[in-house]
């Protein structure tokens, strides 16, 4: 066999106690599951490689069948996490044992967002000393407020605030990779690596670069070899000369659950016939809804993961989805983005590029609007999405939202007043709260900012809150009340639900009844659709 190609077992030997490794992964999906187990397994036989720092710009495993960093949760094999987004916890099974060693004091760990260290990624390739950028300024990131850190034994700054050209700005460290662990579809007998199967390219290039140029080593993770000179140049996304082993797994799934579809890399384009639609209940339907009536026919627009990920389904069946580009940051352009534990990808794309291009046209502001949900939010706009006490084993981190919140003209957020039991019922086209949730989300103060309100005024962003009883707007006031769904008593459902004195427009509407029709609203006939 070529010297390249060789056993996940033998490949994990090339890291060493106290290395830096950085993964790449989408939760289930683009994550060499089969190395990263060699590398736990070789741990527990032998008890080295530890004191390891694991750096991974999204979530390594999905929490369901795809492990990831749970093959590493293993006493004195993890220092330090370095992270953009972390597993989910299934609510009904245990939680990723990750969590509670970051709970309990294990293990250092910094939450940063997922574009920042993509990029990062660059300029330890290019040994610049780190990345210089606004984004993250006034959240959690920033070190006088958490610096990222995610636990009290977490003391180091990996961040710090500087003042360039009058201005403020974060600069996020640089710091060698040693090993990085790469996936793709294809690799040669000279270690260049296509991707034709999967249905993100993420960032595998910077990865493997920064790692090269570092002086460490690239193993990939790949289902098959093609012998030397007979790939496509254009599709090698890896070039050989970065890459030190390749491992081979036949089985290896495009996402949890997803051998390989063919409509999401763009091999070929499938009916909308042929697509399984997730069931959605009223309250959902409606909420989306009104964010479609936030925006506007030729619209590119970039979902976040949670409920505002459904959003093209409801446009496909308002018979929208032609009309709207929807986009994520991990770079699919049109299409129906995924949603759930394939969240990332879309099926029927017109466009594919790497995500680390897709952080640069989000950081400047390139989408006409940024959907995303919202777990709190309080009098100030504030938006929290990474820190609830009530459920520390259930936050999956900031991934991509401080990058995309921060320089983005428009910003949809979609959420309810209240969760946890939270029933709601929609007769005659009147809304009826039959049952509160048990916990507030729009609250008097955050118990963390992932998105700061104030910064956003100053900027002069649009920011809307799309909630299943009525609509906020972020004004130069700050945060006002501007619609109410039909059938609701604004003090008792409303004004009694919220932590704070939010000041009502004079005007206060009605939301649009079309949105609470049993059948289609009819949104390409509203003026609202083609102002």
């Amino acid at each position: 066999m070529p010297k390249k190609l060789m056993s996940a077992e033998e490949a994990v030997k090339m890291v060493n106690p106290g290395d830096t490794i950085s993964i790449s992964s989408i939760a289930g999906g683009l994550t060499p599951d089969k190395v990263i187990g060699a590398l736990g397994k070789r741990y527990s036989q032998t008890g080295t490689p530890g004191n390891l720092t694991i750096v991974f710009p999204v979530a390594v495993g999905d929490g369901y069948k795809i492990k990831g960093l749970e093959h590493l949760a293993r006493e004195g094999m993890i220092k330090r996490l370095i992270g953009g987004s972390f597993t989910v916890a299934k609510s009904t099974e245990a939680p990723p044992k990750i969590y509670d060693m970051m709970l309990n004091n294990e293990v250092e760990a910094y939450n940063f967002p997922m574009g920042v260290i993509m990029q990062l990624h660059r300029e330890v390739a290019a040994k610049r000393p780190g990345i210089i950028t606004e984004v993250g300024l006034g959240t959690f990131v920033d070190p006088r407020q958490e610096g990222g850190r995610m636990n009290a034994i977490t003391p180091q700054d990996l961040v710090e605030v500087i003042q360039l050209q009058g201005k403020e700005y974060l600069f996020f460290h640089a710091h060698p990779i040693n090993v990085a662990l790469i996936r793709g579809t294809t690799a040669d007998e000279n270690g260049n690596i296509t991707m034709e199967h999967e249905y993100c390219l993420s960032t595998m290039l910077q990865l493997a670069m920064a790692a090269y140029n570092s002086g460490g080593k690239v193993i990939a993770q790949v289902k098959r070899v093609a012998k030397k000179d007979t790939l496509n140049p254009q599709l090698v996304k890896v070039p050989g000369v970065y890459v030190d082993a390749v491992v081979i797994d036949e089985h290896q799934q495009v996402t949890t659950g997803v051998d390989y579809d063919p409509a999401s890399s763009g091999e070929l384009k499938v009916s909308w016939d042929t697509f399984e639609f997730e069931s959605l209940n009223p309250m959902r339907r409606y909420m989306l809804r009104r964010v479609l009536l936030d925006l506007k026919s030729g619209d590119v627009v970039n979902l976040g993961y949670g409920i505002t990920a459904f959003v093209p389904q409801v446009a496909l069946e308002e018979g929208v989805l032609d009309q709207l580009i929807f986009t994520t940051e991990h770079g699919c352009y049109g299409g129906f983005p995924y949603t759930g534990l394939q969240f990332g990808g879309a099926l029927n794309a017109e466009a594919l590029i790497e995500s680390t291009s897709q952080f640069d046209f989000i950081d400047g502001g390139g989408p006409d609007v940024v959907c995303l949900s919202f777990a709190e939010m309080d009098q100030n706009g504030h938006v929290n999405v990474t820190k609830i006490k009530e459920l520390p084993h259930v936050t999956s981190g900031a991934g991509g939202f401080i990058d995309l919140v921060h320089n983005a003209r428009k910003i949809v957020f979609c959420g309810t007043v209240t969760a946890g039991g939270l029933k709601v019922e929609v007769s005659a086209g009147n809304v009826n709260i039959t049952r509160e949730g048990r916990f507030r989300k729009v609250v008097d103060k955050v118990q963390q900012i992932t998105f700061n309100g104030q910064l956003a005024r100053k900027k002069g962003q649009t920011v809307v809150y799309v909630t299943e009883r009525c609509i906020f707007k972020l004004e130069p006031d700050g945060v006002v009340l501007r619609e109410i769904a039909p059938g609701l008593d604004l003090q008792k459902d409303i004004l009694s639900q919220i932590g704070f004195n939010v000041n009502v427009a004079q005007d206060l509407k009605e939301m649009d009844p079309a949105i609470f029709r049993s059948e289609m609203m009819g949104l390409k006939q509203l003026k609202e659709w083609n102002p």
